[in-house]
């Protein structure tokens, strides 16, 4: 596990997420011409207003990663 801090709103937070998902949050921020930390605070915001801020956003950041590269891999 990798321990990070961002900023989101504002106010400081900590993720933990495995080194894979990391290196696939840069991947996919860097094919969008933006920073993961920006990928982040659009992964949290989606999370709050889909109304489950329950979910941690470690777990948020995983499932948008799944998503994605199931995306990838219908497109293909």
């Amino acid at each position: 596990m990798e321990k990070r801090s961002v900023s989101l709103s504002g106010h400081r937070t900590s993720v933990s997420l495995e080194p894979e998902f990391w290196a696939v949050l840069k991947d996919i921020a860097a094919m969008e011409h933006r920073s993961v930390a920006s990928l982040i605070g659009e992964v949290d915001a989606a999370r709050v207003a889909d109304g489950t801020p329950s979910h941690n956003l470690s777990s948020a950041l995983r499932v948008f990663v799944l998503s994605h590269a199931q995306r990838q891999n219908e497109e293909a």
